[in-house]
């Protein structure tokens, strides 16, 4: 569990988290981003003026605050701390590493609500105790997430499971969450013109909505779990659906390795092994299923030992579109062979480009074509945290010259998981500096190719066989 770090008003130990008000919440992550935006402007010139270890001293402490504020908020605002844990940011490595140590506490070890609480969950949910609901419960939680705790159960039939439990309070809380995001919109309008900034937020109101309804999540988790029972390498937990309540889900036992365990000791190729499964499993499920798991921070891995994955939690999945997996498809395959005026046409199909809009065609190709250098040559290719920072900083930092680019663009609703989940894959492969022709198994994907690689034969099978390929 995280060490004591009191101040910032963090909650005594074994106390029910104080999610706060609307206002309250609101007013905390302002005063979180005004100091620690003062820091990181002030940060070049700390180093000149006071040394290396006094900015050092900054970054670490800003990590330890924003692991107790964040933490004890819970909700969305959680799962942005969550996000900033392990995407490479445009820091310096030794400063970049501070964040990621630290607030990789978000990902396994939040401050934990106490029990009873959570055991009046479940009595509410169940109209019983937990002591009568499973055959055993452990009252000390094995994870605390962003908005629900896990803990481990036993079934009546004698099953292993591990039942998720929504935090007390957290649906108001992520409601003001999205309410305060909402205050950000004339400034993203002023950022970014083109923006259709009512269809984006009503996206991301449905999608954290859709994480708040864990019969909605056990579903999807069903889905996903129908979908890889059986495969070589992926590992959904089943569903135990008459043990999942709006606010329960009951899901077996998976044990297995956390993501930061497995990258201190696993081989060089077992970490090329993961990367793979990784990729299959993110951009083969969008492919081949249309489906897609928008939560891709690296606590929803397991590592069994075995040479599998295990992938966990389904709150936040898209299901797209045939068509606009064809537009995706499209687009990818127009940045791949260079083809501007395909690109835009598929831009202005999707809705990314607005009728009559003037734009530097070459400079946009150019930007697409970082994003997706991965794929862009037949060879192979080896995924870093400095291209993840790279491509983070294209649309962040305004002298690399896309920033007016940019601003001229829309984000289609549809598109919204998708970049989130790029940025978050990009900097979970960079880290295991995961290497292979990435341009041959997505040709799989697309065009149902020949296996590119050892993974790819062995479950060239098991997908040929599968009824929900759509």
């Amino acid at each position: 569990m995280p060490e004591d770090r009191r101040g910032l008003d963090a909650p005594p130990d074994g106390a029910a988290v104080p999610l706060g008000t609307r206002t309250q919440r609101g007013a905390s992550i302002a005063r979180l981003s005004a100091t620690t935006g003062a820091g990181f402007l002030n940060s070049r010139v700390r180093r000149l003026r006071e040394g290396e270890a006094a900015d050092a001293r900054f970054h670490a402490e800003t990590a330890e605050k924003m692991v107790e504020l964040l933490g004890s908020m819970k909700g969305a605002a959680m799962k942005l701390g969550q996000i900033a844990s392990f995407v490479d940011m445009d820091l310096p490595p030794e400063v970049q590493e501070t964040y990621h140590e630290v607030l990789a506490e978000l990902r396994a070890a939040a401050p934990p609500v106490d029990s009873s609480a959570i055991a009046l969950v479940l009595t509410e949910q169940f109209g019983a105790p937990p002591e009568q609901v499973f055959a055993s419960w452990d009252p000390d939680p094995l994870a605390s997430a962003s908005i629900g705790q896990v803990h481990r159960a036993r079934l009546p039939d004698g099953s292993e499971v591990v039942t998720k439990v929504q935090y007390p309070g957290v649906a108001e809380a992520v409601q003001s969450d999205l309410a305060n995001a909402e205050l950000f919109a004339p400034l993203a309008k002023v950022m970014s013109p083109n923006l259709q900034i009512r269809p984006l937020m009503e996206e991301l109101r449905e999608r954290l909505v859709d994480e708040l309804d864990y019969q909605r999540e056990a579903q999807y988790t069903q889905a996903f779990f129908e979908r890889y029972d059986g495969h070589p390498f992926i590992r959904i937990p089943r569903v135990f659906p008459e043990y999942c309540r709006p606010r329960v889900l009951t899901t077996a036992y998976a044990d297995g390795a956390s993501f930061d365990e497995m990258l201190g000791t696993a081989t060089e190729a077992q970490r090329q092994r993961y990367g793979e499964i990784i990729y299959r499993f993110v951009f083969g499920s969008l492919n081949r299923f249309r489906l897609f798991n928008g939560d891709p921070h690296p606590g929803n891995y397991l590592f069994p030992g075995d040479g599998t994955v295990v992938f966990l939690d389904f709150g936040s999945v898209k299901t797209f579109r045939s068509v606009v997996r064809a537009q995706i498809q499209a687009q990818l395959q127009a940045v791949v062979a260079g083809d501007v005026p395909e690109l835009l046409h598929q831009l202005r199909l999707a809705g990314f480009l607005p009728a009559g809009q003037r734009i530097d065609a070459g400079k946009l190709m150019t930007w697409f074509r970082t994003l997706n250098e991965p794929i862009l040559a037949d060879r192979e290719w080896t995924y870093t945290p400095e291209f993840a920072r790279e491509v983070n900083r294209t649309t962040s930092d305004p002298r690399l010259g896309y920033f007016d680019l940019l601003r001229k663009l829309n984000l289609p609703p549809d598109y919204l998981l998708l970049n989130r989940i790029q940025v978050g894959v990009n900097s979970i492969l960079g880290s295991l500096r995961a290497r292979r022709n990435w341009r041959r198994i997505t040709e799989e994907f697309w065009r149902g190719g020949e296996p590119a690689t050892d993974l790819g034969r062995e479950e060239a099978a098991f997908i040929a066989a599968s009824p929900y390929l759509a």
